[in-house]
């Protein structure tokens, strides 16, 4: 971010939080990437978005957000549309205790897996952008191209190639109807009120319609690589099943609806993390090196083993 914007976007938070009657206290930036910068001041967050980011979608997006049929799943914005910040545009939100990274065993699965099915069984608005999810793994791709020729690129790249086209954002999803985070990991909830309240999605820069297995993809992706516990994606599962989450079925065998999604997520993964690795000019860490054996295996594993593909 700009040495002007972040200053600008701190007085902004300040500013807001003392409007809602909040007590003073340090700010706190939590974070500054290319895709947003997030400032904390008392129990106010400002987050500017990603440079041009369109502001109508925004607006629906925080529609949504706002809406009273999604109290309790969607954390709701402090004002019902963006402001303007030296060519940013910048949200306001609740604080809220996020989950702690520390603490893997006590990671909410289950009440992740509710929202998502709650959002997902949630009427979808008229006019509201689709899901970004593919898009994303598509801007990875073009990162990792933009590192220059990397030996382990190989076959992720195979595997990208080997995706359907609208799981590379170069075609319309096949689902167009269901209302979709876009971005699902355990970063995306919090607890409002802090500490004491109930777990809640956060940031709708991705949000819209599209296929519901993308946002079930990471978990499984990190299972079927290894990375995620069979009981913690067994807890996932059946909570998002038992809550009625329509992106798998009932019963039976989630893979076939799964496959894809998860299969993106793989080399999204992989992606960005051989273009941290090469940026960081160090060798891949062992986490790193799963996903892209994963992309290698995944050449082989026919679409009913796919949950095997990493191993």
């Amino acid at each position: 971010m700009t040495a002007d914007v972040l200053p600008a976007l701190t007085a902004k938070a300040r500013g807001t939080a003392h409007a809602e009657r909040v007590c003073a206290h340090p700010d706190t930036v939590l974070a500054d990437r290319q895709d947003g910068t997030v400032v904390r001041h008392g129990d106010t967050v400002a987050k500017a978005h990603a440079p041009g980011t369109d502001p109508g979608e925004l607006a629906r997006r925080l529609a949504v957000a706002a809406d009273p049929l999604l109290a309790g799943t969607l954390l709701a914005p402090l004002r019902p549309v963006p402001a303007d910040l030296h060519g940013r545009l910048v949200t306001f939100w609740p604080y809220g205790t996020p989950v702690d990274p520390e603490k893997p065993e006590a990671a909410p699965w289950e009440a992740a897996a509710t929202l998502l099915a709650r959002l997902h069984r949630a009427p979808a608005p008229d006019g509201l952008p689709t899901m970004r999810g593919p898009a994303k793994a598509a801007r990875a791709i073009a990162r990792l191209g933009a590192v220059g020729p990397q030996p382990a690129a190989v076959p992720v790249l195979r595997a990208w190639a080997a995706l359907p086209a609208w799981a590379r954002a170069e075609a319309p999803m096949p689902d167009v109807t269901t209302l979709c985070h876009g971005d699902l990991h355990l970063g995306q909830l919090v607890r409002h009120p802090e500490a004491t309240g109930p777990w809640l999605l956060i940031d709708v820069d991705d949000l819209g319609v599209g296929v519901p297995a993308w946002d079930l993809a990471r978990p499984a992706a990190w299972y079927a690589c290894g990375l995620l516990p069979p009981e913690d994606w067994t807890r996932f599962l059946t909570a998002y099943r038992l809550a009625g989450g329509p992106a798998v079925p009932a019963h039976g065998d989630p893979w076939p609806a799964l496959d894809v999604a998860a299969r993106a997520l793989t080399v999204q993964t992989a992606a960005l993390a051989i273009a941290k690795s090469a940026a960081e000019d160090r060798p891949l860490d062992e986490v790193e090196q799963a996903v892209v054996d994963a992309c290698d295996r995944m050449s082989g594993a026919p679409p009913e083993l796919a949950h095997d593909f990493a191993k």
